[in-house]
């Protein structure tokens, strides 16, 4: 298996601390127009990762989510927050492509800010909890280092149904 299948470093190389668009969909499984992550930068196992989302103008909920003043959805910023700990999460599966990983709760959610088409989301993500398949995580979204969400959410990998 090669190590992108794997997702495991060669034994002599240091595990890579950032993923590429390719990888995180390896992990993944949303697609556009739900794929909320373009990149990782940072990544910490078990404890910490950060995300980059570029929000751009086409992204479809724009054409209704208002027409006139287009702002991202506060729910697709909290699903960028679980998509961005469930790359971290997912990391860890070793039968990752038999599994999917779901919501379990949201808490605590804010929105502080509006974000429009143009802003680059900075997503990070910190454990507090870790069990074999469940993850409580706390996330916060800065656009140029100013607070727009922040959550805690909980998720948990279970089985995929195939149909």
């Amino acid at each position: 298996m090669s190590e992108e299948t794997t997702n495991l470093p060669a034994p002599d190389q240091p595990e890579r601390q950032t993923m590429e668009i390719g990888e995180i969909m390896a992990l993944l499984p949303h697609r556009y127009p739900f794929l909320l992550i373009d990149r990782v930068v940072e990544m910490t196992r078990k404890e910490r990762i950060v995300a980059i989302k570029n929000v751009t103008m086409n992204e479809p909920h724009f054409q209704g989510h208002f027409p006139d003043y287009p702002i991202m959805p506060g729910v697709l910023m909290v699903e960028a927050i679980a998509q961005t700990g469930g790359a971290l999460l997912l990391k860890e599966i070793p039968d990752r492509d038999s599994k999917l990983m779901v919501f379990t709760g949201i808490e605590e959610a804010k929105f502080k800010r509006p974000v429009v088409p143009g802003d680059q989301l900075r997503i990070e993500v910190t454990v507090m909890n870790w069990r074999t398949r469940a993850v409580k995580m706390r996330g916060e979204i800065t656009v140029e280092g100013k607070v727009v969400c922040e959550a805690i959410v909980t998720c948990m990998v279970v089985p995929r149904v195939r149909a």
